[in-house]
């Protein structure tokens, strides 16, 4: 397998266009688009549904790039394996459910390679079921979240702060709305979400567990396309719509509280590199970006 193709379908994965995939490699978009369907053919499964307007992630390749970029890591840090042990710096596992720290992200990994230059990034995907028990047991070293509350165990650094919307079907009534009340969506139906524990998520409350005949959607990337499946309605962050845009839904604010996306790590874990990921938390919630602020630091 080709250790490029790999990159190419890691970095389209996060562009979800192949234009600007293949710019971020410096080829032109059909060789680009060539190379990706050679991997496809090689691995057997689609891992990109096309269409005309939008490019979007299979369920085999969600799971695909996750451990192609967990292969990337590892391949990366490869030339610090000839350094004499007490040098090397280990590796820092994130979780990251959704899109993460969103525009943030470059200046968290130069944040951390600031102060710890050889360190090398594994990232794991995370679900709304699993992102805070990835943390507490130890499969990650840190989670970006979503912030909800306290968990015992825990500790959280607020990081980003994106305004509610209301993902709609682009037929709704609602669709052309400039904003929206919750008197506006109280008796639409709505997309269940799954949730870490029993009961009504502490963000989205009733809404987010409402009866449906589907399962319970688990990633934030699924639920545009939910809504456009089931022309149920759905709650998200606004950022929402740069990161998992769709033909065929509309992203409208509304009332109620923001999302807040934190840095979680282990309370009791006092190693350098949690540390490290703790400060260099804590310095991006300085920073201000359109539709995102910044938050403060919390402890369970």
């Amino acid at each position: 397998m080709d250790i490029r193709e790999l990159r190419f379908a890691v970095t389209l994965a996060e562009e979800l266009h192949f234009g600007r995939a293949a710019r971020r490699h410096y080829i032109s978009a059909q060789p680009f688009g060539r190379r990706i369907q050679r991997l496809e053919r090689e691995v057997g499964v689609l891992l990109f549904k096309r269409t005309s307007r939008r490019v979007t992630v299979t369920a085999a390749g969600e799971r695909f790039i996750s451990q192609a970029r967990s292969i990337l890591a590892t391949i990366d840090a490869l030339p610090e394996a000839g350094r004499p042990q007490d040098v090397r710096q280990p590796a820092l596992i994130i979780g990251v459910l959704g899109f993460g720290l969103a525009e943030l992200w470059p200046r968290f990994v130069h944040l951390v390679r600031d102060r710890l230059p050889s360190c090398a990034f594994v990232y794991e995907d995370l679900d709304f079921v699993d992102q805070y028990d990835a943390v507490r047991e130890n499969r990650v070293d840190a989670g970006v979240v979503h912030y909800t509350g306290p968990v015992e165990g825990l500790a959280f650094e607020r990081v980003l702060i994106s305004p509610r919307v209301a993902v709609v079907p682009a037929q709704s009534e609602f669709a052309d709305a400039e904003h929206l009340s919750v008197e506006d969506l109280d008796h639409q139906r709505w997309v269940s979400v799954a949730c870490p524990h029993a009961g009504p998520s502490p963000w989205a409350g009733r809404w987010g567990s409402a009866p449906s005949e589907t399962p319970p959607v688990r990633t934030p990337a699924a639920l545009p396309d939910a809504v456009a499946a089931t022309g149920r309605f759905a709650l998200h962050a606004a950022a929402a719509a740069r990161f998992y845009p769709h033909p065929d839904v509309r992203f409208i604010p509304m009332d109620g509280a923001p999302c807040e996306i934190a840095v979680a790590t282990r309370a009791a874990d006092r190693r350098p590199v949690t540390e490290t990921v703790r400060q260099s938390a804590r310095l991006l919630s300085a920073l201000r970006m359109p539709c995102v602020t910044a938050g403060n630091a919390l402890m369970s």
